[in-house]
Protein backbone atom coordinates (compact mmCIF):
# COMPACT_ATOMS: atom_id res chain seq x y z
CA UNK A 1 0.00 0.00 0.00
CA UNK A 2 1.33 3.44 -0.90
CA UNK A 3 2.34 5.97 1.70
CA UNK A 4 -0.26 8.79 1.58
CA UNK A 5 2.42 11.37 2.37
CA UNK A 6 4.43 10.27 -0.67
CA UNK A 7 1.29 10.40 -2.84
CA UNK A 8 0.92 14.08 -1.90
CA UNK A 9 4.67 14.69 -2.28
CA UNK A 10 5.14 15.47 1.42
CA UNK A 11 7.47 14.37 4.19
CA UNK A 12 6.03 12.63 7.22
CA UNK A 13 5.01 15.05 9.91
CA UNK A 14 3.89 17.74 7.45
CA UNK A 15 1.46 20.24 8.95
CA UNK A 16 -2.25 20.22 8.14
CA UNK A 17 -1.80 23.43 6.17
CA UNK A 18 0.93 21.80 4.06
CA UNK A 19 -1.29 18.76 3.50
CA UNK A 20 -4.23 20.94 2.43
CA UNK A 21 -2.04 23.02 0.13
CA UNK A 22 -0.48 19.95 -1.54
CA UNK A 23 -3.91 18.34 -1.89
CA UNK A 24 -5.46 21.44 -3.53
CA UNK A 25 -2.57 21.79 -5.98
CA UNK A 26 -2.62 18.13 -7.05
CA UNK A 27 -6.42 17.83 -7.08
CA UNK A 28 -6.65 20.82 -9.42
CA UNK A 29 -4.00 19.34 -11.72
CA UNK A 30 -5.55 15.86 -11.96
CA UNK A 31 -9.25 16.74 -11.68
CA UNK A 32 -11.28 14.96 -14.41
CA UNK A 33 -12.62 18.32 -15.68
CA UNK A 34 -9.03 19.48 -16.32
CA UNK A 35 -8.19 16.33 -18.30
CA UNK A 36 -11.24 15.86 -20.53
CA UNK A 37 -9.34 15.84 -23.84
CA UNK A 38 -6.19 14.26 -22.46
CA UNK A 39 -5.21 10.94 -24.09
CA UNK A 40 -4.26 9.72 -20.62
CA UNK A 41 -7.53 10.78 -19.01
CA UNK A 42 -7.93 7.39 -17.28
CA UNK A 43 -4.54 7.69 -15.62
CA UNK A 44 -5.33 11.24 -14.45
CA UNK A 45 -8.62 10.00 -12.98
CA UNK A 46 -6.83 7.21 -11.10
CA UNK A 47 -4.30 9.71 -9.76
CA UNK A 48 -7.12 12.04 -8.68
CA UNK A 49 -8.75 9.22 -6.68
CA UNK A 50 -5.39 8.32 -5.15
CA UNK A 51 -4.85 11.95 -4.09
CA UNK A 52 -8.29 12.05 -2.45
CA UNK A 53 -7.59 8.79 -0.65
CA UNK A 54 -4.21 10.06 0.61
CA UNK A 55 -5.73 13.32 1.86
CA UNK A 56 -8.50 11.45 3.73
CA UNK A 57 -5.97 9.04 5.25
CA UNK A 58 -3.79 11.85 6.59
CA UNK A 59 -6.62 14.11 7.77
CA UNK A 60 -8.34 11.20 9.54
CA UNK A 61 -4.97 10.38 11.16
CA UNK A 62 -5.03 6.80 9.92
CA UNK A 63 -1.73 7.15 8.08
CA UNK A 64 0.83 5.56 10.37
CA UNK A 65 4.29 4.68 9.10
CA UNK A 66 3.94 0.97 9.87
CA UNK A 67 0.96 0.57 7.54
CA UNK A 68 2.56 1.87 4.35
CA UNK A 69 5.58 1.19 2.24
CA UNK A 70 6.82 2.69 -0.99
CA UNK A 71 5.19 0.83 -3.85
CA UNK A 72 7.49 0.24 -6.76
CA UNK A 73 6.34 -1.30 -10.02
CA UNK A 74 9.54 -2.92 -11.24
CA UNK A 75 8.09 -3.78 -14.65
CA UNK A 76 8.11 -0.06 -15.45
CA UNK A 77 11.66 0.59 -14.32
CA UNK A 78 14.34 1.33 -16.86
CA UNK A 79 18.10 1.81 -16.84
CA UNK A 80 18.01 5.61 -16.91
CA UNK A 81 16.34 5.64 -13.49
CA UNK A 82 13.05 7.11 -14.66
CA UNK A 83 9.95 5.00 -15.08
CA UNK A 84 7.21 4.77 -17.66
CA UNK A 85 4.87 6.11 -14.96
CA UNK A 86 7.05 9.22 -14.69
CA UNK A 87 6.92 9.57 -18.47
CA UNK A 88 3.13 9.32 -18.35
CA UNK A 89 3.22 12.29 -15.98
CA UNK A 90 5.23 14.28 -18.53
CA UNK A 91 2.61 13.45 -21.16
CA UNK A 92 -0.26 14.48 -18.87
CA UNK A 93 1.56 17.77 -18.33
CA UNK A 94 1.86 18.28 -22.11
CA UNK A 95 5.66 17.88 -22.12
CA UNK A 96 5.70 15.60 -25.18
CA UNK A 97 9.27 16.42 -26.31
CA UNK A 98 10.61 15.70 -22.81
CA UNK A 99 8.61 12.47 -22.71
CA UNK A 100 10.06 11.37 -26.07
CA UNK A 101 13.59 12.11 -24.86
CA UNK A 102 12.95 10.05 -21.72
CA UNK A 103 11.42 7.21 -23.75
CA UNK A 104 14.36 7.15 -26.17
CA UNK A 105 16.81 6.91 -23.26
CA UNK A 106 15.16 3.79 -21.86
CA UNK A 107 15.98 0.18 -22.64
CA UNK A 108 12.37 -0.94 -22.15
CA UNK A 109 10.67 -1.49 -25.50
CA UNK A 110 7.43 -3.18 -24.41
CA UNK A 111 3.83 -2.47 -25.48
CA UNK A 112 3.52 0.35 -22.94
CA UNK A 113 6.65 2.02 -24.35
CA UNK A 114 5.30 1.83 -27.92
CA UNK A 115 1.96 3.23 -26.81
CA UNK A 116 3.54 6.20 -25.02
CA UNK A 117 5.81 6.97 -28.00
CA UNK A 118 2.72 6.88 -30.22
CA UNK A 119 0.80 9.23 -27.93
CA UNK A 120 3.72 11.69 -28.01
CA UNK A 121 3.98 11.67 -31.81
CA UNK A 122 0.22 12.08 -32.28
CA UNK A 123 0.18 15.06 -29.91
CA UNK A 124 3.19 16.58 -31.68
CA UNK A 125 1.32 16.35 -35.01
CA UNK A 126 3.10 13.31 -36.51
CA UNK A 127 -0.10 11.27 -36.62
CA UNK A 128 1.09 8.68 -39.16
CA UNK A 129 4.21 7.95 -37.13
CA UNK A 130 2.19 7.85 -33.91
CA UNK A 131 -0.31 5.39 -35.38
CA UNK A 132 2.51 2.96 -36.23
CA UNK A 133 3.70 2.86 -32.60
CA UNK A 134 0.19 2.54 -31.17
CA UNK A 135 -0.62 -0.26 -33.64
CA UNK A 136 2.53 -2.05 -32.52
CA UNK A 137 1.41 -1.68 -28.88
CA UNK A 138 -2.01 -3.13 -29.74
CA UNK A 139 -0.35 -6.03 -31.59
CA UNK A 140 1.84 -6.75 -28.56
CA UNK A 141 -1.06 -6.49 -26.08
CA UNK A 142 -4.32 -6.96 -28.00
CA UNK A 143 -6.42 -7.12 -24.83
CA UNK A 144 -5.27 -3.72 -23.53
CA UNK A 145 -8.34 -1.48 -23.85
CA UNK A 146 -6.38 1.74 -23.28
CA UNK A 147 -4.23 1.06 -26.34
CA UNK A 148 -7.17 -0.10 -28.47
CA UNK A 149 -9.31 2.88 -27.47
CA UNK A 150 -6.60 5.40 -28.39
CA UNK A 151 -5.97 3.65 -31.73
CA UNK A 152 -9.70 3.80 -32.44
CA UNK A 153 -9.74 7.53 -31.58
CA UNK A 154 -6.89 8.24 -33.99
CA UNK A 155 -8.48 6.16 -36.76
CA UNK A 156 -11.80 7.99 -36.34
CA UNK A 157 -9.98 11.31 -36.46
CA UNK A 158 -8.11 10.33 -39.65
CA UNK A 159 -11.31 9.08 -41.29
CA UNK A 160 -13.06 12.32 -40.39
CA UNK A 161 -10.27 14.39 -42.02
CA UNK A 162 -10.34 12.20 -45.13
CA UNK A 163 -14.12 12.57 -45.45
CA UNK A 164 -13.82 16.35 -45.12
CA UNK A 165 -11.10 16.49 -47.79
CA UNK A 166 -13.12 14.22 -50.09
CA UNK A 167 -16.28 16.30 -49.68
CA UNK A 168 -14.55 19.66 -49.89
CA UNK A 169 -16.26 22.04 -52.28
CA UNK A 170 -19.33 20.09 -53.35
CA UNK A 171 -19.58 16.62 -51.94
CA UNK A 172 -18.25 14.54 -54.84
CA UNK A 173 -14.90 13.20 -55.93
CA UNK A 174 -15.22 15.27 -59.15
CA UNK A 175 -15.11 18.50 -57.16
CA UNK A 176 -11.64 17.60 -55.93
CA UNK A 177 -10.42 17.22 -59.47
CA UNK A 178 -11.84 20.45 -60.86
CA UNK A 179 -8.77 21.37 -62.93
CA UNK A 180 -8.54 17.96 -64.56
CA UNK A 181 -12.24 18.10 -65.45
CA UNK A 182 -11.84 21.56 -67.01
CA UNK A 183 -8.83 20.47 -69.10
CA UNK A 184 -10.71 17.36 -70.33
CA UNK A 185 -13.74 19.50 -71.20
CA UNK A 186 -11.48 21.93 -73.10
CA UNK A 187 -9.92 19.06 -75.07
CA UNK A 188 -13.36 17.76 -76.00
CA UNK A 189 -14.48 21.23 -77.07
CA UNK A 190 -11.36 21.66 -79.22
CA UNK A 191 -11.99 18.28 -80.85
CA UNK A 192 -15.44 19.52 -81.80
CA UNK A 193 -14.12 22.87 -83.06
CA UNK A 194 -14.76 24.95 -79.95
CA UNK A 195 -12.48 26.34 -77.28
CA UNK A 196 -13.54 26.34 -73.63
CA UNK A 197 -10.23 27.65 -72.24
CA UNK A 198 -8.67 30.06 -74.68
CA UNK A 199 -5.18 30.12 -73.13
CA UNK A 200 -4.43 26.41 -73.72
Amino acid sequence: MKDPYEVLGLKRGASKDEVKSAYRKLAKKYHPDMNENNPLQDLAEEKFKEIQWAYDEIMNKTASSSNYSYENNSSYENTSGSSLNTIRQQIINGRFQDALRSLNSTTVRNAEWNYLVGVCYVNLGSIGQGVQYVQRAVTMEPSNMEFRSFLSQISNMQNSYQRRAYNYGGGTANSLDCCTNLICADCLCECLGGDLISCC
